[in-house]
């Protein structure tokens, strides 16, 4: 193994970047180029196996791994989990059956991709929500110097890991513990705002510190667990707007935005008909998301025929089934808001234009509302849980 080993899978992962189109400023291609990723995930991640029944995460420790398949992993355009329900890996002491990943480092492909999208240019100042392990902080310091660079991260422990790890890579950006969502005033106003991670809505409070013009790249999720990356452009009246992406993009929930915990439940009898769509519907990628945007406040679980969502706000619940006789599926509802109805509409509506890609969306944010439409801003739409 050379001393040039890590600088040249780097420049491996740069073109591999770069030949999938997701890499195309030279200056994030000399940031992937010349930020060592093995700094950032540490002395230990997650690796995932699948048996039957549930995901393991087995700790893999980086004392312990050969230094060549270390790099090796660390140099691929894939993401890697670092803490699963607050516990970072270095600390698990055994493997995690089951679990939540809390905290990882997101594939490099899939931030390089943001940063270009988010317009990140020499001269601009950024914010960034969801340091994680500090890589892409690590980026975009590289491009518009640690000066013009505030990131904050809401878990004690990973900032404290990344706050390492930039200082051992030779960066030194703001890094604020906190809740991202309130943004950080003392350091706007801001060009640009990019978030890794998901969230329900766009608090307002982070808006008003982004300048007129600027660019505030995010991923949209909800308990539905339906995911859209939107870009948009922030006006001078307390507003913004802009399209969703093209792909498919996912990150954790931010953790104030995150479904409240609730202990066991029972579905109970309710009003039976027969569903006006097929409920499989919800488990596409799009499908998923319209959903969602017609029960908000509904956490869904269950897959395929089977879906069950639970409101969180009222305790009305809908689950579905294959009907008896073999022909279609039957909904059972319960409670003040008929979740299914709502889901039925928005799936109709969506379907009826096509059953497009999420790209086909917009959001509208004024001082009154949030608004997601389908294909233009007159178009039918939803009112985001603001």
């Amino acid at each position: 193994m050379t001393a040039d080993t890590a600088p040249t899978l780097r420049r491996r992962l740069a073109e591999q970047l770069a030949g999938e189109g997701l890499l195309h400023d030279p200056e994030l291609r000399r940031a992937v180029e010349t930020v060592p990723r093995e700094t950032f995930l540490g002395s230990a991640i997650y690796r995932p196996s699948e048996p039957p029944g549930t995901t393991v995460w087995t700790p893999a420790r980086r004392d312990s791994v050969p230094v060549e398949e270390w790099l090796r992993l660390t140099y691929q355009n894939t993401t890697w989990v670092t803490q699963i329900d607050g516990t970072l890996a270095e600390d698990a002491t055994s493997p995690v059956t089951g679990g939540t990943p809390t905290s990882s480092s997101t594939l490099p492909g899939l931030i390089t991709w943001m940063i270009e999208q988010a317009g990140t240019a020499r001269g601009k100042r950024a914010l960034i929500i969801g340091v994680g392990t500090g890589l892409s902080t690590a980026y975009v310091s590289e491009i518009l110097g640690e000066d013009n660079t505030t990131a904050i991260e809401t878990d004690p422990a990973a900032a404290e890991r990344a706050r390492k790890a930039l200082a051992e890579a030779g960066y030194a950006p703001t890094l604020i513990t906190a809740d991202g969502l309130n943004g950080y005033p003392e350091g706007a106003p801001y060009d640009i705002v990019l978030a890794f991670c998901s969230m329900r809505h766009i608090p307002y409070t982070l808006l008003r510190q982004v300048k007129e013009g600027g660019t505030v790249v995010v991923t949209l999720a909800g308990w539905g667990f339906g995911h859209g990356l939107v870009r948009l452009t922030v006006d001078d009246e307390g507003g913004a707007a802009g399209r969703f992406l093209p792909g498919y993009t996912s990150f954790m929930m931010a953790r104030s935005h995150d479904r409240p915990p609730h202990g066991p439940f029972e579905l109970l009898p309710g009003v039976q008909r027969s569903s006006r769509i097929d409920p499989a519907t919800l488990d596409d990628w799009s499908g998923r998301f319209v959903a969602q945007l017609a029960a908000p406040s509904a956490e869904r679980l269950g897959l395929g025929a089977e879906q069950i969502l639970l409101d969180v706000a009222t305790g009305s619940q809908a689950r579905t089934r294959p009907a008896e006789n073999g022909d279609g599926w039957t909904v059972v509802q319960r409670g003040p808001l008929k979740l299914w109805d709502a889901v039925e509409d928005a799936v109709k509506t969506w379907q009826n234009a096509g059953s497009p890609h999420l790209s086909e969306f917009g959001l509208t944010i004024t001082p009154d509302a949030q608004r997601v439409w389908l294909g233009s801003p007159d178009g039918p739409g939803w009112v985001l849980p603001v």
